[in-house]
């Protein structure tokens, strides 16, 4: 027996977990290497391509990394501040 007033909460779960956080960082794939030399040499462009394509993706990577690091670092220090005003109010 299914209830369809847990259909709405079903689908906001799955939004939230599909779309993840807008400031995620995506690590690119490794490029994968053939283990026969043969194989290396006569997909040799496709390998070069894939490798520099890794090569750029993991700098923007490092990148994104790094603008996440400072967000989170503001933020936190925002989060302190809000912190200090609600424990004031405490006191």
């Amino acid at each position: 027996m299914s209830c369809a007033c847990n259909i709405p909460l079903a689908l906001l779960i799955t939004v939230l977990v599909v779309s993840g956080p807008a400031h995620a960082c995506i690590p690119p794939e490794r490029p994968f290497l053939p283990a026969s030399r043969e194989d290396m040499r006569a997909y040799a462009d496709l390998i070069r391509g894939d490798f520099e394509a890794y090569i750029a993706d993991v700098q923007e990577y490092f990148r994104c990394l790094d603008d996440e690091r400072a967000r989170a670092f503001v933020e936190a220090r925002q989060v302190s501040e809000d912190y200090g005003r609600f424990v004031d109010v405490l006191d």
